[in-house]
């Protein structure tokens, strides 16, 4: 199925269901998807071989785009929303990504002091010190689990290393719930992450870690693997019930 890619450093602002207007950086390559993980839904297409031998751009690349598009914007009196980190795969993965996020919230704070910052991480590389004190310097690290169940997490997520949702879990401790959980549910004919078993496991993984916030979504592209059915906001609000009941902050975006 159709799926795309971002080919610039920085782009938009577009308008992004979860985080308003916002002005993406991406981190990875604009030929390739690079990624820890390879989900099913993902609108950024299935990862490719030899994609890892595609250049990341470099941390002087990275400040240049940074600089000449926030001036831009300011210049013509476009603001922002958001300023998400995402893109062509886990924006963790560069090497700079702690230095990039020191120059992206200077530049915040010189052109667009009101916009929050916000990195879409998949939470495979909260083992890195360095990684994790980088996030936490963002307004909004917005780390994801899908399934809290291995067995289903290896089949949706399909990740690659040693991933667990007991490491992610552990990684995200850190955050001592200042942060924000996002998880895709979907069906389909390889996964439902929608049933009772399923949904279980992530209300316990939630109320362990009492994330500030849970965004909450289903597909609205077309996705790598055939078959993967969207989420009615019906049903996400169903799923949801039981922690808005906790008093979790659960957004829904269906």
């Amino acid at each position: 199925m159709a799926t795309f890619l971002w080919d610039d450093i920085v782009f938009g602002p577009i308008h992004s269901r979860r985080v308003g207007r916002s002005l993406g950086i991406n981190l990875l390559p604009r030929e390739a998807k690079v990624c820890t993980f390879d989900c099913v839904y993902c609108e950024c297409g299935g990862l490719k071989r030899g994609a890892e031998k595609h250049p990341l751009p470099t941390l002087a690349q990275v400040r240049e785009a940074i600089e000449g598009k926030f001036a831009a914007l300011s210049a013509g009196g476009q603001g922002v929303d958001s300023i998400s980190f995402t893109g062509n795969g886990e924006p963790t993965l560069h090497p700079d990504f702690p230095a990039i996020i020191d120059i992206t919230l200077k530049a915040r704070d010189r052109y667009f002091p009101e916009a929050v910052v916000s990195v879409f991480s998949n939470a495979t590389r909260l083992d890195r010190p360095d990684v994790v004190e980088a996030l936490k310097k963002v307004d909004n690290p917005i780390l994801k689990i899908d399934c809290a169940l291995d067995d289903m997490a290896a089949v949706m997520n399909r990740p690659r290393g040693g991933y667990t949702v007991a490491g992610a879990i552990e990684g995200m401790k850190a955050f001592d719930g200042n942060f924000v959980m996002q998880t895709m549910l979907v069906r389909g004919p390889v996964v439902d992450n929608t049933t009772p078993e399923a949904l279980a496991a992530w209300y316990d993984a939630v109320r362990l870690l009492k994330p500030r916030e849970v965004m909450l979504y289903s597909v609205s592209r077309d996705t790598p693997v055939a078959g993967i059915e969207k989420v009615s906001f019906e049903d996400l609000s169903a799923a949801a019930a039981p922690l808005v009941a906790d008093g979790f902050n659960i957004q829904i975006n269906a």
